[in-house]
């Protein structure tokens, strides 16, 4: 099996988010309450994406999932095209369209992000093209840029995160797995998700990502993210901090997260 279908096996056997509530599957309370839970323990994701700032404008979002930032994009006037490896996903954002009467906004593709022009139409006039939490699970990420760049004029604006390899993640996943230094990108892959296992991830700092982004010019590069919570409490849908988050005030939690958050996001225009 290639790594690229073990990737999309990953991803159609547990969808990106799929746990966040308890609700009927499809139904709008599921959708309302993943959205909720999702915003709640990354707040910085609305900021970031910018929803109203697209509104008429074109959005190209690759790794879409199960379709939290799409209909978002939608919502706020976007003309979307959103892609995903995972079928299961694609069929529950396509869904979450219905649910809310923005299918006719949003255009859906199956496709491999490495390969993105064997399915999706060319078109270089997108105003944004946004990747969250995707590019680094794929077996080349730098063929991935490569196929951004040909969707891409010159007032388009990528919107892209991946993860920091010196993060409060990364040191949680030593401390776990016994400072296994000599195995760290194993260790990172398999511990990166909600469900472990996951068979591709690749983690950056600054400076690699702009290695990756070669022929972008980076106009924005940090971090966020810490997840503060007890992950017992958490699955049963109760957001109680673990003692030691517990105790540290907010404004350094926050200095924190700008230093060591496991999200690196990224803005870059072409070159």
């Amino acid at each position: 099996m290639e790594i690229i279908d073990e990737v999309a096996k990953y991803w159609n056997a547990r969808p990106c988010n799929i746990r966040h509530s308890n609700k009927e599957v499809g139904s709008k309370d599921y959708f309302d309450e993943v959205e909720r839970r999702k915003y709640f323990v990354e707040p910085h994701i609305p900021t970031f994406a910018e929803f109203s700032r697209w509104k008429d404008k074109y959005v190209l979002e690759i790794g879409c999932g199960i379709g939290t930032d799409t209909i978002n994009f939608a919502r706020s006037g976007a003309i979307v095209t959103a892609v995903d490896l995972s079928k299961e996903s694609i069929a529950i954002a396509k869904k979450r369209a219905e649910v809310f009467g923005l299918e006719n906004n949003i255009t859906f593709y199956q496709a491999n992000a490495e390969k993105l022009s064997d399915v999706v139409p060319p078109f270089s006039n997108y105003d944004c093209i946004y990747s969250f939490g995707v590019i680094h699970h794929t077996p080349h990420p730098e063929m991935v840029i490569e196929q951004i760049r040909t969707y891409m004029g010159k007032d388009t604006v990528l919107k892209m995160m991946v993860y920091n390899r010196f993060s409060w993640k990364v040191l949680w996943i030593l401390l776990t797995e016994n400072f296994k230094f000599w195995k760290l990108d194993e260790l990172i892959a398999k511990n990166s998700e909600a469900q472990t296992g996951c068979p591709v991830t690749y983690t950056y700092t600054k400076n690699t990502v702009k290695k990756l982004l070669k022929g972008f010019q980076v106009t924005k590069a940090f971090y966020e993210h810490i997840f503060p919570y007890s992950i017992a409490e958490y699955k049963e849908y109760r957001y109680k901090k673990v003692w030691y988050f517990r105790i540290l005030p907010n404004f350094l939690f926050r200095k924190l997260e700008r230093f060591f958050g496991w999200h690196l996001c990224v803005e870059a225009i072409l070159d």
